[in-house]
C-alpha cells in the first residue's frame, strides 16, 4: 500500500484509487476505512466485539453486587471503583503509550483484561461470591482500559490517511454506543438464562477478537522526532496542551456540554414529576441519548465533507445545550425523548470532530498523552456534571437545573468561540494545534 507524509512527519497509508463519491452526498456511515485498511478493519471489529463483552460484564458485576448486598449504595461503588483508576491512570497510560511500542502495550493491557474476566468466571463457577473481589477486578479492569485506550486511539492515524479520520471516528462512535445499548440488554438476558459465569465466559471469548487484531498489527513505536528514545512525561504532555489553543478548545467545549448540561442524574426525578412515569420511563430517558448517538453514527457519511472542524464542534455542542434546554421545557414523554435523542446525535458529531482534531493536529510523539487527557475528561466530566446538576436541582428545581444548564452550555460555547475565533476557522486540510 502506498503512503503519504503527514504534517508531523509520519507515514500514513494512502487509499487505493476508488470511484469518487462526494462526501456530502453520502447518507450512511462511510465505510471507506474498513475497505481500504485491513489493519484498521481488524482493530475495529475486534474492539466492537470486545466492547460488547465488556458492557455485558459491567452489567453482570452490578447485578451480582446487588444480589450479594441488596444495597444500591454498594452498586454505586462499582462505578467509583472504575472512575478513580480511569482518571488516575488515564494520564499515565497516555505517557506510556508515547514511550513504548503501542502494539505491545495494547497486547499486554488487553491480555490483562482477559485474565481478569477469567478470574470473574472462575470465581462464579467455583461459587466464590465476594464483593471485595468484584470491586478489585473492576478497578484493575479500569487500569487495563486506561492503558489500552490511548495506545489503540494513537494507532489510528498511523493506519489511515488524514482525510479518513472523521469516518473512522464515526465508526468508533458507532461501536461505543451500540455496545452501551446492546451490551447491557444482552448481558441481562444471558445472566437471567445461564448465570453470571456465562456472561464472564462470553467476555473472555470476546477479548480474543481484540487480542487477535492487536497481534496482527505491525510495530507501532511512537515517533520521537529526533530519533532518540526518551521518557515521555505527563507534565510535558500537559505543557504541550497549554500551548496549543485549538486542541485546548476541544476539551473546553466538551466540558461545557458534559459539566453544565448533563441531566442524567435527574432522570429518576423528572420521570415521576414531569411524565408521571416509573422505572420503565427512567430506562427510556437513559436510552434516548444513546439512540440518538447511534443514529448519528449510522447517518454520518456527510461528516467527511466538513472541513471547518472547529466550527462544527461549536455548533454541535451548542445544539446539545439547546436540545437539553428544550428537554427541560417538555412535559410530553415522547417530545422529551426526541430532544434527548437530538442531544445524543449532536454529541456524536462533536466527538467525531474532536477526536479527529486530536489525532490530526497532534504530533505522533504526543498522541498517547493527549488521548490520556481525553479519557480523563470523558470519564470525569459527566460525573462532575451529575454532581452539579443534582446540586442545582436541590437548591432550585429540576426544571431550573436542566433549562439553566442547557442555556449555560450554549452561552459558554458562544463565549469560547468569540474568545478564540481562530478555532472556528480551523481547516482540516491544514491542521494546526
Amino acid at each position: 500500500m502506498a503512503s503519504t507524509t503527514t504534517s508531523d512527519g509520519n507515514r500514513s497509508p494512502k487509499s487505493p484509487e476508488e470511484p469518487h463519491i462526494p462526501a456530502r452526498s453520502r447518507i450512511f456511515a462511510d465505510l471507506t476505512p474498513l475497505r481500504t485498511s485491513p489493519d484498521y478493519r481488524r482493530l475495529w471489529c475486534g474492539n466492537t466485539v470486545s466492547w460488547m463483552g465488556q458492557q455485558m460484564t459491567a452489567l453482570a458485576v452490578s447485578l451480582q453486587v446487588y444480589a450479594l448486598t441488596h444495597s444500591t449504595f454498594s452498586v454505586g461503588l462499582v462505578g467509583l471503583c472504575s472512575l478513580v483508576p480511569l482518571v488516575v491512570f488515564g494520564l499515565y497510560g497516555g505517557a506510556i503509550a508515547d514511550t513504548v511500542d503501542r502494539r505491545t502495550l495494547g497486547l499486554f493491557s488487553a491480555s490483562g483484561a482477559t485474565v481478569l474476566s477469567v478470574v470473574l468466571a472462575t470465581a462464579a463457577l467455583a461459587g466464590y461470591h465476594r464483593v471485595w473481589l468484584l470491586y478489585t477486578v473492576v478497578a484493575l479492569q479500569a487500569v487495563c482500559f486506561a492503558m489500552n485506550s490511548p495506545a489503540r486511539s494513537s494507532m489510528i492515524p498511523r493506519l489511515l490517511p488524514t482525510e479518513q479520520l472523521p469516518a473512522a471516528n464515526a465508526l468508533n462512535s458507532l461501536t461505543s454506543n451500540l455496545g452501551l445499548m446492546g451490551g447491557p440488554m444482552l448481558g441481562g438476558v444471558i445472566v437471567g438464562l445461564w448465570g453470571y459465569q456465562a456472561a464472564y465466559l462470553i467476555d473472555v471469548a470476546a477479548f480474543s477478537a481484540s487480542l487477535y487484531a492487536m497481534w496482527r498489527l505491525p510495530s507501532m513505536r511512537p515517533d520521537q522526532g529526533d530519533g532518540a528514545r526518551r521518557r515521555a512525561s505527563v507534565l510535558d504532555g500537559l505543557r504541550f496542551l497549554a500551548t496549543r489553543p485549538n486542541l485546548r478548545m476541544t476539551f473546553f467545549s466538551d466540558m461545557a456540554a458534559m459539566v453544565l448540561a448533563q441531566p442524567r442524574a435527574l432522570f429518576p426525578a423528572v420521570a415521576v414529576l414531569w411524565f408521571a412515569g416509573d422505572a420503565k420511563t427512567v430506562g427510556l430517558l437513559v436510552a434516548a441519548p444513546a439512540v440518538g448517538a447511534v443514529l448519528g453514527g449510522l447517518f454520518s457519511g456527510w461528516l467527511g465533507g466538513i472541513r471547518r472542524h472547529g466550527l462544527a464542534i461549536l455548533l454541535a455542542v451548542a445544539s446539545w445545550g439547546a436540545a437539553i434546554a428544550c428537554f427541560g421545557l417538555s412535559r410530553h414523554l415522547w417530545l422529551g425523548l426526541f430532544f434527548l435523542a437530538v442531544a445524543g446525535c449532536a454529541d456524536t458529531v462533536s466527538m467525531v470532530f474532536r477526536s479527529t482534531m486530536l489525532q490530526a493536529a497532534t504530533p505522533d510523539r504526543m498522541r498517547g498523552r493527549l488521548q490520556g487527557v481525553f479519557i480523563v475528561v470523558v470519564a470525569g466530566g459527566p460525573r462532575l456534571g451529575d454532581f452539579l446538576t443534582g446540586s442545582a436541582a436541590d437548591l432550585t428545581s429540576p426544571e431550573t437545573a436542566v433549562i439553566g444548564g442547557g442555556l449555560a452550555c450554549v452561552l459558554t460555547v458562544a463565549l469560547l468561540g468569540l474568545g478564540r475565533r481562530a478555532f472556528a476557522r480551523y481547516d482540516a486540510r491544514d491542521p494546526q494545534p
